[in-house]
């Protein structure tokens, strides 16, 4: 069994929904209590809360609560519901998983709304979907990390990129439950874990999780990645994902795309794990992926000079080995893997 989680990245509580304010970590651990779709929203946009499968958990769950309030206070039409859902569509545009999970909740709204339910009982559906959603992330995240520690060797080195851990799913993660199930079965792996520029989610996000979890790693800057495969010290790459084209393109954390150019190149296998949720087969291919583009701030440029700051690159899917999801391991050729999983 994987490593229990000793802290909750969100959960409920009597006053609504309290996160962990992911952009104190390491150095605090501050809870924010969120009761509104506004703050909730803030929270996504400003990285307090990240993650592909845990931002649509958030917005799911801030929307639940936001609607019981609208329901004590007479509100909660359809209108209202849609105009909040919308605020909390908008926020990040690159991972899918938060439109899957709030057209998850626009169905159920509307499905009550049709029984011609009002107030209380429309705002408990809404809680039920919200959960419902959380639990079937998380149960994605336990069988990504049974079939993804398959691949593993026992004594590899295995380098991973930005955060997919409890941080970033509400579950176990992605590729960080696969690296968590293979410390758990004994397979004695090395971590080596980039530091993820330029908001350093490796170096402060992932090594507080491998750390909280007694898993032994290393973090190296970005750039150290391509002399470690030069010199045989990295046996594979494993990363998560926030959103997978039909024909297995993948987006994900800026940088992604220059590690799987030098896996290639090394001849290192290159993974992708993440759940059925991130894969969004009416894109064709990922140069239909939306691209988020964050402030110059982040990089903090030299005065008078501008800045380019994507937030994600696409990764083309003739570098991916494999993509480890909740149904298996999808192995090239991935358009036909993925057709055959998503019909």
């Amino acid at each position: 069994m994987t490593v229990p989680a000793s802290f909750a990245p969100i959960e409920w509580t009597t006053g609504g929904v309290r996160i962990l304010d992911q952009s104190h970590l390491p150095e605090r651990e501050v809870y924010l209590d969120i009761r509104t779709a506004d703050a909730m929203a803030e929270a996504i946009r400003s990285l307090r809360v990240r993650g592909a499968p845990l931002i649509g958990i958030a917005a799911a769950m801030g929307l639940a609560v936001a609607a019981e309030d609208a329901a004590e206070a007479g509100m909660l039409t359809p209108a209202w519901f849609h105009s909040a859902a919308d605020l909390l569509q908008a926020t990040r545009p690159t991972a899918v998983n938060l439109p899957w999970a709030l057209d998850r909740m626009r169905q159920r709204a509307t499905a009550a709304f049709a029984d011609r339910k009002w107030g209380r009982e429309v705002s408990q559906a809404l809680r039920d979907e919200a959960q419902r959603i959380w639990d079937i992330e998380a149960g994605m995240c336990v069988a990504i990390g049974e079939a993804g520690a398959e691949l593993i060797t026992p004594g590899s080195t295995v380098l991973t990129h930005c955060n997919t851990g409890r941080l970033a799913t509400g579950g176990l993660g992605t590729a960080l439950a696969v690296i968590s199930e293979a410390h758990a079965r004994g397979m004695e792996i090395d971590v080596v874990v980039t530091e993820t520029r330029p908001l350093r989610q490796g170096a402060r996000l992932t090594a507080w999780e491998l750390a909280k979890a007694g898993i032994p790693a290393r973090v190296i800057v970005d750039g150290a990645a391509a002399s470690l495969m030069a010199r045989g010290e990295i046996d594979l790459v494993i990363t998560g994902a926030d959103r997978i084209a039909a024909n297995g393109d993948v987006a994900n954390k800026i940088g992604t795309y220059a590690l799987a150019v030098l896996a290639d190149a090394h001849g290192i296998p290159f993974y992708v794990a993440a759940p059925l949720s991130t894969f969004d087969v009416s894109l064709r291919t990922g140069d239909a992926i939306p691209i988020e583009e964050r402030g110059p701030e982040e990089i903090d440029p030299a005065p008078g000079v501008e800045a380019y700051n994507p937030a994600f690159d696409v990764t083309p899917a003739s570098l991916l080995a494999a993509i480890v999801t909740d149904r298996g391991v999808l192995r090239p050729p991935l358009e036909a893997a993925i057709a055959a999983l998503s019909s």
